[in-house]
C-alpha cells in the first residue's frame, strides 16, 4: 500500500494539509495575544511593544502566511527560529527535557517550521499557484 508511487503522488497534498493545520494552530497563539480571541487570561493587558507582543505579531502574521502558503519558506524559517528562542528562553530553564519543562509544543513547532522552510508549501499554497502563472 505504501509504495513509492503512492507516496510520491500524495506527499504534496499531505504536506499542504500539514502546513494549513500548523499555520492555523499557530496563528491562534497570535490572535489570543493580540486580539484576545480566543481569550487566554494570561495575555490580558499584553503590551504590543514587549517580547510577548512581538511574539504575537510573528505568530499572527507568520501563522497566516504559512497557512495560506505565501512566502512559506522565509516565514517558516523565521517562525522556526522564534520557537527555538521560545524554548531556550521560557522552557529550558525549567530543565532540559521538553516533557519536564512543558516545551514539547515549542520544539515540535520549531522542527515542523524548519521542515516547511526546506520543503516549501506543498499543494494548495499560494506560492505554488503563483509559480505556475
Amino acid at each position: 500500500m505504501f509504495n513509492s508511487q503512492f507516496c510520491s503522488k500524495w506527499s504534496p497534498c499531505i504536506l499542504g494539509m500539514l502546513r494549513i493545520v500548523t499555520g492555523f494552530l499557530f496563528l491562534q497563539h497570535g490572535s489570543a495575544k493580540l486580539l484576545g480571541m480566543p481569550h487566554v487570561a494570561m495575555f490580558d493587558g499584553l503590551q504590543l511593544m514587549s517580547l510577548m507582543g512581538l511574539a504575537g505579531v510573528l505568530e499572527l502574521v507568520g501563522g497566516t502566511l504559512v497557512m495560506i502558503g505565501l512566502f512559506t519558506r522565509p516565514a517558516a524559517f523565521i517562525l522556526s527560529g522564534q520557537m527555538a528562542v521560545a524554548y531556550f528562553m521560557a522552557h529550558a530553564p525549567g530543565g532540559f527535557l521538553p516533557i519536564l519543562n512543558q516545551g514539547e509544543l515549542a520544539v515540535m513547532f520549531s522542527f515542523v517550521f524548519l521542515y516547511f522552510s526546506a520543503a516549501g508549501g506543498g499543494a494548495f499554497s499560494l506560492d505554488s499557484m503563483l509559480k505556475k502563472s
